[in-house]
């Protein structure tokens, strides 16, 4: 598992998030050749901040005020992928919601719709998906005080649209002194919010395999003005893991819901559905639901099991440790009545050796139908490939 933390040395803005994402090792190509779709091409650069040495990310883009509609419209204009695309809309919508509360609906954008946000926005989530990682999280932010200039004139800091996107985020944050400044904008706080995963008190074990520092504009050279992200990853063997567990009781539905309440959970993001047949109050047969999940999605998927079930209360046992194998899923070629088809077999990995094959079953089960010879027996003739992959690997 590779675990991305946010360390908010000095705050956090969009254009910190990406050079500390690109100083980390993500795709600098595909980053650039984003940014550049929408506004020009960018300046990347390594400069220091207090003597740390960081990346700078100057989008050199004009500014503009733009309609949410219009904002939303250009990132999905950018050519980036898809998934980075979906994760900036979602970064816009934040601020958007934020700026609504503050100031009630807005025709435009003013600082957060400019060319370079919107830029940098698009960038950060690039660059993001490009270091495919587990799960993210985040140490307090800093917020600065003091007061800034802004379209609507001089705000104190934090910024309200700040401080509204941080409180429905939950992210820990940390005041400081008037003369700071403001070290936390809105687009770097809508970013935060959308990339972490893990609640603050998760529990991350592992080796540092990386860090880098993305720079902000002003050079103290007392205090280094950057953001920190490290990328954490499990040592060998069965990893140390943290997971929320969902549950709850019902009487009142029917099998048929039930299967549909586990297609819909796992379909959402849960790790794991367990469904267990109970005797409830006055004897009634009814149904136990236990839900495994990351614990950034336990509430997200409550709402699932309450809409699908009906249920009027759920338990959350949070945090709970596990001890979880590397996987890794191998595609194998298979011959099968004069035709090759590939099927995926999920391998477990334990101090760098396979313990265990299972093919996707779903796979092997649409190939029987195709070829009439039974899906036991695909998945057997896959997995024994897989095995016969591993011991050479091995070897």
């Amino acid at each position: 598992m590779r675990v991305l933390v946010f360390d908010p040395v000095h705050g956090a803005a969009g254009d910190m998030v990406c050079g500390a994402l690109l100083d980390l090792g993500a795709d600098a190509g595909v980053v650039t050749a984003v940014m550049r779709s929408l506004v020009g091409e960018p300046s990347i650069s390594v400069v220091e901040r207090a003597g740390i040495r960081a990346v700078s990310v100057d989008t050199r883009a004009t500014h503009a005020a733009r309609t949410f509609d219009e904002v939303i419209s250009r990132v999905r204009s950018a050519d980036a992928p898809a998934k980075a695309i979906d994760m900036a809309c979602r970064v816009f919508s934040r601020i958007a919601a934020a700026e609504e509360e503050v100031h009630g609906k807005t025709a435009h954008f003013h600082e957060v719709g400019a060319d370079d946000a919107i830029a940098e926005v698009i960038g950060a989530c690039t660059a993001l998906c490009s270091l495919a990682v587990d799960a993210v999280a985040t140490g307090p932010v800093p917020l600065g005080g003091g007061t800034v200039e802004t379209h609507h004139g001089t705000y104190p800091v934090p910024a309200p649209a700040t401080l509204a996107i941080l409180e429905r985020s939950g992210i820990p944050v940390v005041y400081g002194p008037p003369g700071e400044g403001e070290l936390c904008t809105p687009t770097g706080a809508a970013l935060i919010a959308e990339m972490v995963t893990l609640p603050e008190k998760a529990r991350i074990c592992g080796r540092v395999a990386a860090a880098g520092y993305g720079a902000g504009d002003r050079d103290d050279p007392s205090v280094p003005n950057v953001l920190r992200a490290v990328l954490i990853e499990d040592h060998p063997g069965l990893r140390d893991d943290s997971v929320d567990v969902l549950e709850t009781n019902v009487d009142d539905v029917t099998a048929e819901v039930m299967a549909a309440c586990t297609e819909a959970l796992m379909d959402a993001g849960a790790r794991d559905v367990c469904i267990v047949p109970c005797t409830m109050k006055k004897g009634r047969p009814g149904w136990l639901v236990r839900v495994v999940c990351l614990p950034g999605d336990s509430q997200r998927l409550s709402a699932v099991l309450a809409r699908e079930t009906g249920t009027l209360g759920i338990r959350c046992i949070e945090s709970v440790h596990r001890f979880v194998a590397e996987r890794e899923v191998t595609r194998v070629s298979l011959d099968l009545g004069g035709e090759t088809f590939e099927i995926p077999v999920k391998c477990a990995v334990l101090d760098g050796s396979v313990y265990s094959c299972k093919a996707e079953f779903s796979r092997a089960r649409e190939l029987a139908q195709l070829t009439s010879i039974p899906a036991r027996d695909i998945a057997r003739m896959a997995e024994e490939e897989a095995w016969k992959r591993a011991a050479r690997k091995g070897a």
